[in-house]
């Protein structure tokens, strides 16, 4: 590797995943009908693309470490192209999940080349930045998505939202090959068998990345129990209009691009422990207060705890997705493909365990709220290595 990439680089690259999902959900209902199914089965197709997304890492690591990132970037660019083109000329439901597969196992290709290539080429400091910036501008897209996929809708139609995802991924395409290096570290370990437990039990024994790892889970599936009940909680249970919705699901986006951005000043002012321990502390809080307002049908009643918790997601984003990987130079593509795994599809697990239970939608997200402290509380902080600045990881 002669130089690092840009971080704008990284930056416009990653826009694909959520692009992916945002751009297209205000046009459900008009794609079901005109594919002549329930809303219930074009909803799947969100559930297909984070589901293809989470257990395409545990290919998208070996191939990675194996290949290189780019090419797997590349590859990833070119499958999310094919299914978003797909679905954009789709007739029928089941093409449709065909090709929201496709693009999810090609957002994870992507998805697992930028976090890899961001550990390759930057200190633990540094890259810790680095995921806080990417989680701040992913968060762009659900800011931006409600207005934008409405406009797209009532311009051109509900396949406009796919033509601009291919659109967009052909412009990347073009972007990565003629601006992103190869990061691949030359001391990587390319083992005989591209998929074998021995490629991952270094990484799952380790202490550093299961706590860090599982801090990431916790959040995330904060992040996917609000997606889960927002909607129906707001415009159903709170009847509240699409447009007062969209600005509420706006306004928490805002908050995470706030939070992102700010937290690596604020996590090198009080440190990287107290900025998860207290990450914790403010889920718990937003967790306690849904359960004293669950029977309310106030909007702030449910969004106040959101914006409190989605604050420490910004936070515990910024810290531990650095975390999970510094130990891992020589296999950094494997390990942030596990981590994206568990991020993904450990976290979705979470929330449909928890949804099973017979409780409220919001008594249910507010037990989900109160997760990581649980974990923090069980694990021991007595290893002080364990939020240690390693510079030169």
């Amino acid at each position: 590797m002669t130089q690092a990439p840009s971080l704008y680089l990284f930056l416009l690259i990653i826009l694909l995943g959520p692009l992916g999902i945002d751009v297209y959900l205000p046009a459900i209902p008009a794609m079901a009908e005109s594919m002549n199914t329930q809303v219930a089965g074009v909803q799947a197709s969100v559930a297909m693309y984070l589901s293809a997304m989470g257990l395409g890492q545990l290919i998208a690591g070996p191939l990675a470490d194996r290949y290189g990132r780019k090419p797997l970037g590349l590859s990833g660019i070119a499958l999310y192209f094919v299914g978003a083109l797909i679905a954009s000329m789709a007739s029928v439901v089941e093409v449709l999940w065909f090709s929201r597969v496709l693009q999810g196992l090609g957002a994870c290709a992507i998805s697992v080349c930028v976090i890899s290539g961001v550990r390759d080429s930057y200190s633990l400091a540094k890259a810790s930045r680095i995921y806080s910036y990417l989680n701040g501008v992913i968060c762009v897209i659900p800011a931006l998505a409600p207005m934008l996929g409405g406009m797209l809708l009532a311009w051109w139609g509900w396949q406009s939202g796919f033509i601009l995802m291919y659109a967009y991924a052909v412009i990347m395409a073009f972007v990565v090959i003629l601006k992103l290096p190869e990061t691949l570290p030359e001391n990587t370990i390319k083992q005989k068998k591209l998929f074998s437990l021995a490629r991952y039990k270094p990484i799952l024994v380790n202490p550093k990345f299961r706590f860090h790892t599982g801090m990431v889970m916790l959040f995330m599936a904060i992040i996917i129990g609000y997606i889960s009940m927002v909607s129906v909680q707001l415009m159903v249970v709170m009847k509240q209009s699409t447009f007062a919705f969209s600005l509420w699901f706006g306004a928490n986006a805002l908050v995470n691009i706030i939070t992102s951005f700010s937290a690596p000043k604020i996590i090198d002012r009080i440190g990287r422990k107290q900025a998860i321990q207290i990450s914790s502390l403010m889920a718990l809080f937003a967790g306690v207060g849904l359960l004293m307002v669950q029977n309310s049908v106030e909007p702030l009643a449910l969004m106040i705890p959101v914006f409190i918790s989605s604050t420490g997601v910004g936070f515990v984003f910024a810290v531990s997705n650095a975390g999970a990987l510094a130990p891992f130079g020589e296999r950094a593509g494997t390990a942030s493909a596990l981590l994206g795994f568990f991020q993904m599809t450990g976290a979705a697990v979470i929330v449909a365990l928890i949804n099973v239970l017979p409780f409220t939608a919001m008594a249910n997200f507010a037990l989900v709220m109160c997760l990581p402290i649980i974990w923090l509380a069980f694990h021991s902080f007595s290893d002080q290595a364990l939020f240690k600045l390693e510079e030169t990881s």
